[in-house]
């Protein structure tokens, strides 16, 4: 279910300070960076650690200088309490397997761990190994802790504990809780300002609250890895944000505690406008996802599978246009892919019998009535021939394997001179003209695009199958996107569907999104020859 992860500040976890506070340890080299322990930490963190299997997860790449520190600098009282203490070095080309497997023997580590990838895998790579081994392994938590010293590990216990109740699905050791400490670390004035415009950013676009998306000392429960494809996420930096956009949209809690920063002489391998890039793409996606314009498996959270198709009442919307159409109290009508029937049970009220057909009973048809058919079937035989003054084929004709067959079935059930109210999408919206100008064409699970479309429509093209099936075409009228309906109702997205359902309506070939074609049965040519032949009667008596 798509929703809002809950978020943690949980400020009264103390913050660690350097054990020398001279100027010189400032510019100590990240290799001999300490920070106190916190000893009512560590007590609590045994307890928790004595009844869970948690496992520490270092990403490695060019370490050899800095994994020995790391590994020394987890608290000497726990070290043997976790499950496993796993290194993988991302192929470096230094020594960092045997300095870590060195640091290993010297600290008596038999817990430890260390794997090399065959091959460069990139963070986000090495990291999606990292956890199906925590996941395999059955940790009950993996703690993932870098292996260039930037993250302190006299930390851990903190971390430990903020997993406590085991409540929290991932834990994250922020940096931008207390902003001023991050400086104080010497971390870089335009990497500072950058993490909080891009969390800015990624909170605005998801509804979330965290102080900050990009620190790299984390938590996760395995259950909760589990219940997320991480392993189709990016091999690059910015896995860490796909996974806790993955977290987030599926209703997972996130706890943040503050953390200290030191920045040394680590080198970084991270291109920062690439990264802000990628993460600010990565949050656009999911926003176009969730409005059904786009699709990628990693961002499917089957919103769509439980809110079904939406009755949209936006003023420039397809159904409130249809709504507001003098429907006569006399009609019979049926509309076809109704879905859960709410439209279904709205006419209903106005007109004399509406029946609701889907592939599954209609739940919601009110007093219309309501029928499971697959319309890819003789629904024709099944709903009765010349039966029904009106039809509704709204955004259903593209989802049939045999869209001309759907059509002349509609004829069929129709009363001669019966209206068909048949909308589809524009294929030649102007987003997608523009979209494939730059070899762009993505499907999603609504919209235009809906990964279920046997057949795709231009207005041109539509009106040409109803034509060939029959129906002469009244009018035709073009609608904007639904923005309104599906992003939101501030005073901007207001004025933009405004101005997109005018350009619709004024050019809707090129500027609509989707469009209704009103058409109407043709007297069908058996109904011709027959007043043909009773003219002759009449022919005869005249003489």
């Amino acid at each position: 279910m798509a929703a809002s992860a809950f978020t943690n500040r949980a400020r009264r976890v103390p913050l660690l300070r350097r054990g020398s506070g001279n100027a010189a340890a400032l510019r100590a080299d990240v290799a001999t960076a300490r920070f106190d322990v916190d000893a009512a930490a560590v007590e609590a963190a045994k307890v928790i650690l004595e009844r869970k299997k948690v496992g520490i997860f270092i990403v490695a790449f060019q370490a050899e200088r800095f994994i020995d520190s790391v590994l020394n600098r987890i608290p000497a009282e726990l070290r043997s309490l976790f499950a496993q203490i796993l290194v993988i070095d991302d192929s470096s080309s230094d020594a960092t397997v045997a300095a870590a497997n060195a640091a290993g023997e010297r600290l008596n580590l038999n817990d430890l761990l260390v794997l090399r990838t065959p091959f460069n895998r990139g963070y986000g790579g090495n990291q999606k190994l990292g956890y199906i081994h925590a996941i395999r392994s059955d940790f009950d938590y993996v703690v993932l802790l870098h292996g260039d010293g930037q993250y302190a590990p006299e930390y851990l216990p903190q971390i430990i504990c903020a997993l406590g109740d085991g409540s929290a699905d991932a834990v994250i050791a922020s940096r931008m809780i207390n902003r001023l400490d991050a400086l104080r670390g010497r971390m870089p004035l335009y990497k500072w300002l950058g993490n909080q415009i891009l969390t800015a950013i990624e909170n605005r676009m998801l509804g979330s609250g965290l102080s900050e998306f990009h620190s790299g000392y984390r938590a996760y429960k395995v259950d909760a890895l589990r219940s997320v494809p991480f392993e189709l996420n990016s091999n690059d930096f910015h896995f860490d944000t796909e996974l806790l956009i993955q977290l987030i949209r599926t209703g997972r809690k996130i706890v943040e505690i503050p953390a200290p920063t030191f920045y040394g002489d680590e080198i970084s391998h991270v291109n920062g406008m690439k990264y802000a890039f990628n993460c600010t793409k990565a949050v656009t996606k999911v926003r176009l996802a969730e409005m059904g314009l786009f699709y990628e498996p990693k961002f499917d959270f089957g919103t769509f599978e439980e809110s079904g198709y939406r009755v949209k009442s936006a003023q420039n919307s397809l159904h409130h246009y249809i709504l507001s159409r003098p429907w006569d109290p006399r009609w019979h009508v049926a509309d076809l892919g109704a879905n859960r029937g709410a439209l279904s049970a709205e006419i209903g009220s106005r007109v004399a019998h509406v029946t609701a057909v889907d592939m599954e009973r209609p739940t919601e048809a009110g007093a219309a009535e309501a029928v499971a058919l697959d319309l890819d079937s003789d629904f024709d035989e099944a709903l009765g021939h010349r039966r029904y003054d009106a039809v509704l084929a709204l955004d259903v004709i593209e989802h049939l394997r045999q869209p001309e067959e759907a059509v002349r079935r509609i004829g069929a059930i129709l009363k001669p001179g019966g209206l068909l109210y048949a909308s589809t999408g524009n294929i030649a919206y102007f987003v997608l003209r523009l979209s494939l100008l730059l070899g762009q064409f993505n499907y999603g699970k609504r919209g235009i695009l809906d990964l279920t479309h046997s057949r795709l429509f231009t207005i041109y093209s539509f009106r040409k199958l109803l034509s060939n099936g029959g129906f002469v075409v009244k009018d035709v009228r073009g609608f904007g996107a639904p923005i309104r309906d599906m992003v939101g109702e501030s005073r901007v997205l207001r004025a933009t569907d405004s101005t997109s359902g005018a350009f619709a309506k004024w050019w809707p070939r090129l500027f609509a999104f989707s469009f209704l074609i009103v058409a109407e049965k043709e007297e069908e040519l058996d109904d011709i020859y027959h007043r043909t032949t009773r003219s002759a009667s009449g022919l005869l008596r005249d003489r």
